[in-house]
């Protein structure tokens, strides 16, 4: 079963390379302008959250894709690297898969040349790692 928190990278890591969730019942296509600030998740970003994953809102699903992210939040689904991109993709747990990466419509991807997608990233606990490993490697030379 998809995690929220996992379902939330998954659709940050595609917001990032542009790809817009698609809300059926309004017939409209949202992207949020900027989607991590510094150690979080930006605003814009939490509010589009907010609305995608309130069952009230209907079906939304990334564009290239026909999982719902209400389908992801359930117990049939996961969320796994894909093989070629390393993106965070749907895979179902029960059943057979249709569908393929949402990387497929992408012809500028995967690309090393660009940085890829990422969660926000705490700068004191990265540091702290970063100091802790120094730590152990100048104590064993």
């Amino acid at each position: 079963m998809a995690s929220p928190e996992a379902v939330k990278k998954y659709l940050a890591y595609w917001f990032q390379l542009q790809k817009p969730v698609i809300i059926a019942r309004q017939n409209k296509a949202i992207l949020p302008k900027r989607v991590v600030m510094g150690d979080r998740y930006s605003l814009e970003f939490e509010r589009c959250w907010d609305l995608i994953s309130d069952p009230a809102t209907g079906d939304c699903y990334v564009k290239g894709t026909n999982e719902t992210i209400q389908e992801l939040l359930s117990s049939k689904w996961d969320i796994s690297d894909c093989a070629r991109c390393s993106m965070p993709v749907p895979i179902i747990e029960v059943g057979f898969q249709e569908s393929s990466c949402v990387c497929d419509d992408l012809d500028n991807w995967p690309n090393n040349e660009l940085p890829s997608p990422r969660e926000p990233v705490k700068n004191t606990k990265a540091l702290s790692d970063i100091h802790r490993r120094l730590n152990r490697t100048s104590r064993s030379c």
